[in-house]
């Protein structure tokens, strides 16, 4: 009750946050801004519950491993393939990463939730896992911004979940065996579950890139200047599942053209007249013959052009494929904020964030080239 009435007061003394995403909100120079869709804005309408403990469930692997635990969110059935991240906060940013199209996102680090979700912090409009594992789920979290719990926030997008489950065990497995395909649901269907997850394909083998991208192109920040006045260079972003704060970051240094992944390079020239390409991160592979394809032939189309071009996570892959190289699949991938990376120039080891089951394959030694770290 003391911590409500905290929170309560703290609300009070500021205005609410309006929710959406408008990266060209309050920039030089620009008027009348376009907004999209932020995933939390669905817990602006006081849809949050009270504390809730959820049905028994079930959690079958495609290798024979079976996991007793409790169900959350919409309480339905999850399938997709199984990987995991090794982050301890960030987790609203995960689930609405578009890179975790078709998966199933478990996190190792054993409290979920104990912060809560808050406003304009997503990544997209949507959660694009298609179910959560955790081990201990925070029913009733606590922090002034808070909105409501992961719960609240999965129902609300009829995603389900599932706590109680020993994850860093399951890590193992996974780390011991590769990605496996994995299903959850009620466990009086038990049975269901199993016929079901014999019959499951892969979830590289879906347009997951047509699946998340944008529809139209838009400007996010029309008009956008710099602090002398002058107008910023246009950029074109082909969206594979782009996260909103990459969109941010190239806002305040860019006029940004945000484009859907099939959008055909004579288009983005003449209609946009960009100085550059940037081709997001995304989810799945990136040598499907769906949006990706096209992304990537947009990208040769540019560099042939003479268009500067760069790619990061998924568009790193696709510039691969565009030069002619080859690509291939991760034994459990690298998601975690804890991946180290070696600048071979100066010899320093970097720290950083990382989500991607594919690589790019060295042309000389293939895809057993070590990896300096």
């Amino acid at each position: 009750m003391y911590k409500n009435r905290i929170q309560a007061s703290y609300s009070m003394s500021r205005p609410p946050h309006p929710g959406g995403f408008s990266p060209g909100l309050n920039q030089k120079g620009v008027i009348d801004p376009p907004s999209f869709p932020d995933a939390a804005d669905k817990l602006l309408k006081n849809t949050a519950e009270e504390p809730f403990i959820g049905p028994p469930g079930v959690l079958l692997l495609a290798d024979g491993t079976r996991a007793e635990g409790r169900l959350f969110g919409s309480c339905s059935t999850g399938e997709g393939e199984l990987v995991f991240t090794t982050g301890m906060c960030g987790y609203q940013e995960s689930m609405t990463d578009p890179s975790f199209a078709g998966q199933i996102l478990t996190f190792t680090w054993p409290l979920l939730g104990n912060y809560g979700i808050h406003p304009g912090t997503s990544e997209s409009s949507g959660i694009h896992p298609r179910g959560i594992v955790c081990r201990e789920l925070m029913v009733n979290p606590d922090h002034r911004d808070s909105i409501g719990s992961v719960h609240d926030f999965l129902r609300s997008h009829d995603v389900p979940g599932i706590c109680d489950i020993d994850t860093r065990a399951l890590t193992r497995r996974v780390r011991e065996h590769g990605t496996l395909l994995a299903i959850f649901g009620p466990i009086d269907r038990e049975d269901e579950l199993k016929k079901r997850l014999e019959s499951m394909h892969p979830p590289d083998q879906e347009d997951l890139v047509g699946e998340v991208t944008l529809n139209h192109a838009a400007i996010l920040n029309p008009g956008a200047s710099d602090e002398e006045g002058k107008p910023l260079p246009r950029l074109a972003v082909l969206d594979c599942g782009i996260k909103y704060n990459i969109l941010r970051e190239l806002c305040s240094r860019f006029e940004v053209v945000w484009c859907p992944a099939s959008l055909p390079f004579e288009n983005i020239v003449s209609d946009w007249k960009p100085v550059a390409l940037f081709a997001s991160n995304g989810p799945g592979d990136p040598a499907h013959p769906g949006a990706a394809s096209d992304a990537r032939n947009t990208l040769a189309e540019a560099v042939r052009a003479g268009l500067p071009v760069m790619g990061i996570c998924l568009g790193h892959q696709l510039m691969g494929l565009a030069a002619g190289l080859r690509t291939y699949k991760l034994r459990y991938g690298h998601r975690g904020s804890n991946q180290p990376v070696m600048d071979l120039e100066t010899g320093r080891v970097h720290i950083t964030s990382q989500n991607h089951g594919f690589a790019v394959e060295d042309p000389v030694q293939g895809m057993l080239a070590p990896h300096p770290s």
